[in-house]
């Protein structure tokens, strides 16, 4: 099996390699049609010990395993198609459509990408369209589970940003320093309206980014910073209710709400891979002035190869910064509207609590079976932190926070 560093960018980077996106101005042979194909997906499916709680994979799946079904194949399974023109040998385009599961737990097909790309110079490039947010290491391949060593990517990290693209235009530059090759890149746009199960919604405007990756050897260095104002209304009605009690609620509610509050991305990731394993690890901080406070995700893992086979192990956690609910002085309230009140206090204590906490320590084994093809079993442990319901969702009464939750899963990974 090649070498991880190798494999983000040959399958990871998906449009640039695998999926026939060109390399560099001179990747175009005239003799050749302008456009190609090719695809991806998964096959997978997860069991869960937990029947009171849902586990996801990313926060637009409205159910996964565990409560709603026993063994889900709705959690990681997907396909994806990619269209690539190439205009001139400076000037090309990409469409990839992806379906998943989505918020209204359909399947319809979505665009990720859509973008056209202008090469100045082999190591200088523009777009604009739809294209990948790579704020993570594998965010090229974070849909693509041939181009991943695991089931999935860390639910710990990889949760606390489920936005995958950006509408807007960025530019990238690679500077070669003897051994070592360092890329640039900036971005700049919005995240059109992303829905959530429910009524829930995102908007993110004014995003920008900036992300640098630097390569020594067998040695890959990723940085990332994301500055964007979004707004999530997930919990708009407790909030509209919160102002109905005058200039105190009003207060809480601007405190608490996620209406056009900036949220900062900090990312730091590395890989290093000699060939015969890899190791890989990255931490991430989300900040906001709201009540999604500011959460800490990182894991590490690693594998060793053995001919087809991959076993890894893997440990992650998501933490928060804990935030105590400033409520309604009920003092100050007539005693009428205490009960009320206090409903309300509670809500946003159970908002609050709702945040994760998580540890998990993964095994699991790839298999590459054939070509283009793998086979992944995966076991996690997932310790939910103390009164913390984690990264479940569809909690039932029964749901116990704080336990222990295993998890089993097993994928089949394909290009073509």
């Amino acid at each position: 099996m090649r070498s991880l560093p190798h494999t983000l960018m040959a399958i990871t980077l998906v449009p640039i390699v695998t999926l026939g996106y060109p390399a560099s101005a001179d990747a175009a042979d005239p003799g050749e049609s302008m456009f190609s194909f090719n695809g991806f997906g998964t096959l997978g499916v997860v069991h869960s010990s937990e029947h009171e709680a849902d586990f996801i994979a990313t926060d637009f799946e409205p159910n996964g395993a565990g409560y709603s079904r026993s063994w889900s194949a709705s959690v990681d399974s997907l396909i994806g198609g990619q269209v690539t023109a190439t205009l001139t040998p400076q000037l090309s385009a990409v469409l990839q459509l992806i379906a998943q599961q989505d918020y209204n737990n359909s399947y319809t097909p979505h665009v990720e990408w859509a973008n056209l790309k202008y090469q100045f110079t082999p190591d200088f490039d523009a777009r604009i369209g739809r294209m990948v947010m790579p704020t993570f290491l594998v965010s090229d391949s974070r849909k693509v589970g041939y181009g991943n060593p695991w089931v999935r990517p860390p639910t710990e990290v990889y949760s606390l940003n489920p936005i995958t693209t950006l509408d807007g235009v960025d530019a990238s530059y690679r500077l070669h320093l003897s051994e070592v090759t360092n890329t640039l890149q900036v971005n700049y746009g919005r995240n059109l309206s992303y829905r959530f199960p429910g009524d829930g919604t995102f908007d993110g405007k004014f995003v920008w980014g900036i992300f640098d990756n630097t390569e020594y050897g067998n040695t890959l260095l990723h940085l990332s910073y994301v500055d964007s104002t979004i707004t999530l209304n997930s919990a708009a009605a407790l909030f509209d209710a919160f102002r109905q009690f005058g200039p105190q609620g009003d207060a809480i509610a601007s405190h608490y709400e996620v209406v056009d509050k900036p949220v900062t991305l900090l990312t730091i990731a590395a890989s290093y891979d000699p060939g015969q394993w890899f190791a890989m690890a990255e931490w991430i901080r989300s900040r906001s002035d709201s009540f999604l406070g500011v959460t800490t995700g990182w894991y590490i893992s690693g594998g060793y190869r053995i001919g087809k086979f991959t076993p890894y192990l893997t440990y992650a956690q998501v933490t928060e910064r804990i935030t105590s609910a400033s409520g309604l002085n009920l003092s100050e309230l007539p005693p009428y509207l205490a009960p009320a009140a206090a409903a309300l206090d509670a809500g946003l204590s159970e908002l609050l609590a709702a945040r994760p906490v998580q540890y998990t320590s993964s095994i699991g084994v790839r298999w590459d079976f054939m070509r283009n093809f793998d086979l992944k079993v995966q076991l996690d442990r997932m310790n939910l932190g103390a009164d913390s319901v984690g990264t479940l969702v569809n909690l039932q009464p029964g749901f116990q926070p704080g336990s222990t939750v295993y998890l089993f899963s097993a994928a089949v990974d394909f290009v073509f």
